[in-house]
């Protein structure tokens, strides 16, 4: 074997001993043995980092999973992550206890896949193949990710705020027992109008961006889901404005709001400051970005409401920040 060609070390902190022939080494690999190796440290970098950023959570937390008290010491590792006992209960536990994340394996990895979610385009396989998942591991990952991720919402709109109901045909997508006949991918509702197979989704919008939204059953939209759901985020002094549904007329004289209408079957869309063209366009861009996922099961949309909320706000603009939202910690700026 060649000797190894003396090369220079880059600069390290005084208390790193390098291997003086290891850089040496390196040269000697071929291209896929160096990507291999780079796989490798930043593996062991990110897996340091995640560590690092679950126990920073934890500390912070201040609490235990299983009985809310807030003393407690460390209890030794596992699975590379501090573990903590409970003073008050003895119950051990680490920083994913009680999360969606826990006892989900490979975290040397869920910086590379968080930063996919944070890809518009992001898909199933597209995401497996970049991270080195098997896709049901990728799909398994997606959603307990945006299990938290999606409770990151405004707590209130303020000032003037639209409302607009669209409408998703009901999916059981991936579902072993269906509650009624199967129908091909990309089918249409048997019935005319809006019929029970449609999921009614409502998002409410303020003119400063902030966004809520709800799934309000099927078929057609209730003054009592807007009072259930709607209500809470509203402040008391806002402006809600609306088309000429029936249900939010009831709605705000039942609550007391002021609120405008557009008559878009007639095709008044804008009258003066009055109009829903905001909440509308969001409708468009969720639907364009849902359409390249083929189809989602109804039972998941909350997930990807909340995703496309973090998308479109950018609420998230690091691996890191997403990490973060999946386990509870969300940006304070509203």
């Amino acid at each position: 074997m060649a000797a190894c060609k003396q090369v220079s070390a880059p600069d390290f902190p005084p208390d790193f001993p390098p291997d003086p022939h290891l850089f040496g080494r390196l040269l000697e690999l071929n291209h896929h043995a160096r990507l291999a190796v780079c796989v490798f440290m930043s593996e062991l970098v990110n897996g340091a980092r995640i560590a690092a950023l679950i126990d920073q959570i934890a500390r912070a937390r201040k609490r235990c999973p299983n009985c809310e008290g807030q003393t407690f010491y460390r209890h030794g590792f596992a699975n590379g992550l501090q573990r903590y006992r409970c003073r008050s209960c003895g119950v051990t536990f680490n920083g994913l206890t009680g999360t969606p994340l826990a006892r989900l394996r490979l975290k040397d990895r869920w910086l590379a896949y968080c930063d996919c979610l944070r890809d518009p385009a992001c898909t199933v396989h597209s995401a497996a193949a970049k991270v080195g998942v098997h896709p049901n591991t990728s799909f398994r990952w997606r959603h307990r990710f945006l299990r938290w991720a999606k409770l990151d919402r405004p707590r209130t709109l303020a000032g003037v705020a639209e409302a607009d109901e669209t409408f998703l045909l009901e999916s059981q997508k991936g579902s072993r027992q269906l509650t009624r006949k199967p129908r091909r991918h990309g089918g249409v509702a048997r019935k005319r109008g809006i019929a029970d197979e449609l999921v009614n989704i409502v998002v409410a919008r303020d003119r400063g961006g902030q966004t809520i939204d709800f799934l309000a059953g099927c078929g057609a939209l209730t003054a009592e889901a807007l009072h259930t759901h709607l209500l809470p985020k509203l402040e008391r002094d806002i402006i809600l404005m609306s088309d000429a549904n029936g249900a939010y007329s009831a709605f705000a004289r039942q609550a007391q709001l002021r609120h405008e209408t557009v008559n878009l079957s007639q095709g008044g869309r804008v009258r003066g400051a009055v109009h829903i063209q905001n909440v509308n366009a969001y409708h468009s861009r969720f639907k364009n970005w849902l359409h390249h996922f083929n189809g989602v099961a109804t039972k998941y949309l909350e997930n990807y409401l909340g995703w496309r909320w973090a998308i479109d706000l950018r609420r998230v603009d690091t691996a890191e920040g997403f990490l973060r939202a999946a386990l509870g910690v969300f940006n304070s700026k509203r």
